[in-house]
């Protein structure tokens, strides 16, 4: 799946260094928000043709209709966000004011510092919950086109808990880290490790939401439509 993912973009053999062109500069504006709204909404429909079993990646077109989306994406991912930042927040502020008000006490300098490490490690476990969390909301959300359902339990319960989609969301991940540490070591030449970044984050990007995609697809019997063929249903999982 690692490999399909990787050539995924390929797949359009005369558009595909286009795609990555627009995909890297606008990852590289993403200070800006809009172009990384424009990306998430690039990255919907990269789910919803996947989920749909369509190899063909869509394009950098109907500008509109794709900040919609990625406005709403952005929102999904900003929401599950919010919890591992408030309890950071919380824990570390908290610690910081045991410190403060416990100057010169031994007790307090423990207390402070065991909260402050505790409200870190609290952050980064809720953070990778959340992680592995929002590409599920997102795709629900794009297979229902409802906002609402990115947040239905029900819904995405099983899916989080399966073995397809952890294999599918571990291998993302991984291409993610990859294409980081590749724009690592790559930033080590100014200017150029930048720009580099922005276009490998952006390819390793939709590489993973293309695995996520056709987990989502495969767990959820979303119907399938290949280039060609008449609708069919995939088989249950």
């Amino acid at each position: 799946m690692i490999s399909e993912s990787l050539n995924y973009l390929r797949n359009d053999e005369e558009g595909w260094v286009r795609t990555v062109l627009i995909g890297g500069v606008l990852s590289l504006l993403g200070v800006l928000i809009v172009p990384t709204i424009l990306v998430a909404g690039y990255l919907v429909r990269v789910v919803r043709a996947t989920m749909h079993g369509d190899e063909r990646p869509p394009a950098f077109d109907e500008w509109g209709d794709m900040a919609v989306d990625g406005l709403k994406a952005t929102v999904i991912a900003l929401v599950y966000g919010l919890v591992p930042m408030i309890v950071a927040g919380v824990l570390v502020a908290g610690s910081l004011f045991t410190l403060f008000v416990g100057q010169g006490s031994n007790g307090a300098s423990i207390l402070g510092g065991l909260g402050f490490l505790v409200g870190l490690l609290a952050s980064l476990v809720l953070g990778l919950l959340a992680a592995y969390v929002i590409p599920a909301a997102v795709a629900n959300f794009v297979e229902t086109d409802r906002v609402g359902k990115a947040f239905s339990v029900g819904d995405l319960r099983p899916v989080l808990t399966s073995g397809k989609y952890f294999t599918a969301w571990i291998s993302g991940f991984a291409v993610i880290v990859v294409a980081g540490i590749v724009g690592g070591v790559l930033n080590a030449i100014p200017v150029l490790g930048l720009v580099a970044s922005a276009f490998l984050g952006f390819y390793a990007a939709v590489a993973a939401y293309y695995m996520i995609g056709h987990a989502w697809g495969d767990l959820r019997n979303v119907e399938v439509r290949e280039m060609g063929d008449q609708p069919d249903e995939r088989a249950a999982i």
